[in-house]
């Protein structure tokens, strides 16, 4: 891969769902998108995001209420049996910015939505309020909240409720290979790592909430982030029948000034990335 360089802002996040109405309804009823397209996928795309069974299968495509730049598409595909977030490589989480989580924690409470923990302030600073939630798919979202601006980790501004998603989180096998991949394709400063806890990760593989994992924030343009996570060696890839798109967070499309049509390419990890003209 040659002649890519910058990357970001996050521009839609697809989720692969065994139903495609209760998925669309979560985030039209609960979170305030509304709904901008509905459709099938044709062949063509299939064939682009080198998942030729996805042809035919139904989508939807939501954005925030304030407006446009980001959306979630939904992809209708059958189950994968035992899938969970952050027991596979690939994409395991998206990051949303909202304006007040203990809020949002009070009116997803009877939704579909299950919440992982209620909204704490991070442990680094008390500017920044999250929790997490699994969606009706098995995809995981933190909803975060910015109590102030941080000179550190510039931010979008929250437009409405719950709006874009500004962190997307990549797991794999190295920390190393992740990191060289997106730094090396894309031209990106290389981060600083830290050793984090990422609790929805022990809760899967039965480790220490407090147990600390080897990560690195990869900054994009948009104020957006890709935070990579090296995963427990039990860890595996995805698995989906041959020719669909794996579960979950399936694929991230970010703007790139390098391409004139959209590209789909491959990570370190196997994640499925879309690169739209900026």
């Amino acid at each position: 891969m040659t002649g890519l360089s910058g990357l970001g802002p996050i521009t839609s996040v697809t989720i692969s769902t065994p139903d495609l109405q209760s998925s669309e309804a979560a985030y039209v009823e609960h979170l305030g998108y509304r709904v901008e397209a509905r459709g099938t996928i044709s062949p063509d795309l299939a064939q682009r995001m080198q998942c030729p069974s996805v042809a035919g299968a139904r989508y939807s495509v939501v954005l925030p209420a304030a407006g446009d730049g980001f959306t979630f598409r939904f992809i209708e595909q059958p189950a994968t049996a035992r899938y969970k977030a952050f027991s596979c490589f690939g994409w395991n989480a998206a990051e949303l910015i909202v304006r007040d989580v203990d809020e949002m924690a009070a009116r997803l409470a009877t939704s579909p939505f299950e919440a992982l923990g209620p909204p704490q302030d991070l442990s680094f600073t008390d500017a920044i309020r999250a929790m997490q939630l699994r969606g009706p798919a098995g995809e995981i979202l933190y909803l975060t909240q910015f109590k102030r601006a941080l000179d550190v980790l510039p931010a979008p501004p929250a437009r409405c409720d719950v709006d874009r998603v500004f962190i997307v989180i990549v797991g794999g096998p190295s920390l190393d290979a992740l990191v060289e991949f997106y730094c090396s394709n894309f031209s990106l400063p290389a981060p600083q790592r830290m050793e984090s806890r990422v609790k929805a990760m022990s809760a899967v593989f039965g480790l220490s909430p407090e147990h600390r994992y080897s990560i690195a924030a990869l900054p994009l343009h948009g104020a957006c982030y890709i935070e990579a996570d090296e995963m427990p060696q039990a860890a595996t890839a995805p698995t989906s029948a041959t020719g669909r798109l794996p579960p979950g967070i399936a694929v991230v499309s970010f703007s790139s000034p390098s391409v004139a049509t959209p590209r789909f390419l491959t990570g370190a990890a196997g994640e499925i990335l879309e690169l739209v003209p900026a």
